[in-house]
């Protein structure tokens, strides 16, 4: 009953809470999503680095893409930054795709773990 239990667990709600922590953080702050999901996949569901961030990716594309359209249905989308700035997320989407391979899971964790320290500290003083 107990190993039932675990695989419920694992298959199930670890899915769901990770889905809803991500559809919460993209819904409030406009995306961070993945800085949600990431840790989530690694810690809870333990995948590697490398899956944990591809699926985050693949996960948050169209939370991100309902969330545009919400935004800008209530007015909130400012076309003239949002363009430019999407144009340069599917740019460096397609060069990340293209890097993520050739880093080791390691160094990518660290990397990832520096870029979420620094805008937790960059939001915390400003």
């Amino acid at each position: 009953m107990a190993k039932t239990k675990k695989v419920y667990i694992k298959k199930y709600l670890y899915p769901c809470l990770t889905g809803l922590a991500a559809g919460a953080a993209n819904g409030l702050f406009g995306g961070g999503g993945g800085m949600v999901v990431v840790p989530m996949l690694s810690y809870l569901m333990k995948y590697n680095q490398k899956n944990s961030q591809a699926t985050a990716i693949l996960i948050i594309l169209p939370l991100s893409v309902l969330s545009g359209i919400l935004y800008a249905a209530f007015g909130s989308f400012d076309l003239g930054v949002g363009l430019p700035v999407g144009g340069g997320v599917i740019i460096g989407g397609i060069i990340g795709s293209f890097i993520l391979p050739k880093i080791s899971s390691k160094i990518l964790k660290i990397i990832f773990s520096v870029l979420m320290l620094v805008a937790g500290v960059r939001l915390a003083i400003l």
